[in-house]
């Protein structure tokens, strides 16, 4: 997997972001959000990476979860496990799909 050139070490964990992407963009849009970027894991992701969901554009990448952890802390391993980020604020939260 690709190195990751974004600082996860620089965000701060928030539980906003989600409540935030829904009031902005509604129900219905965050949720398919949020499963195109478990879709992006299950087309083009690995054991070890985690869809990431830009809030502010809803774009997408794959990071690694275990660069994750090491710079927050934060364990990322799991099934349908999608990390909402903004640059904006540096902040980031973990959600998991039910």
């Amino acid at each position: 997997m690709a190195d990751s050139n974004i600082d996860f070490a620089s965000c701060t964990p928030v539980n906003h972001l989600w409540p935030a992407l829904v009031e902005r963009l509604g129900s219905e849009k965050a949720q398919q959000a949020v499963r195109q970027a478990l879709d992006l894991q299950g087309m083009s992701g690995q054991s070890g990476s985690l869809p990431v969901l830009f809030v502010e554009t809803c774009g997408l990448a794959l990071a690694s979860s275990d660069l994750l952890r090491e710079q927050t802390g934060l364990n990322s391993h799991g099934d349908r496990m999608v990390l909402l980020l903004s640059t904006r604020e540096q902040s980031l939260q973990l959600l998991q799909q039910a």
